[in-house]
């Protein structure tokens, strides 16, 4: 599978479990609606600093939201 789209998935995972919106997750992590969007459907390559600061916003670990 594709790194990008395992990222985005386990992201809406994550923001889902977490009971959050695309704009509820954009006004804790900071990032736009439209990043987060992009980043769900597998179509944004995020940095460790960008991995590190979402899974601070939605209580998992960095690991989390590589983890196949």
């Amino acid at each position: 599978m594709d790194m990008r789209k395992l990222v985005g998935q386990n992201v809406k995972e994550a923001r889902l479990t977490a009971g959050l919106s695309q704009e509820q997750l954009a006004e804790r992590s900071g990032f736009s609606q439209q990043y987060l969007s992009g980043l769900e459907r597998g179509q944004r390559n995020p940095t460790v600093v960008t991995l590190f600061e979402l899974s601070q916003a939605l209580n998992v670990t960095p690991v989390d939201l590589i983890r196949p």
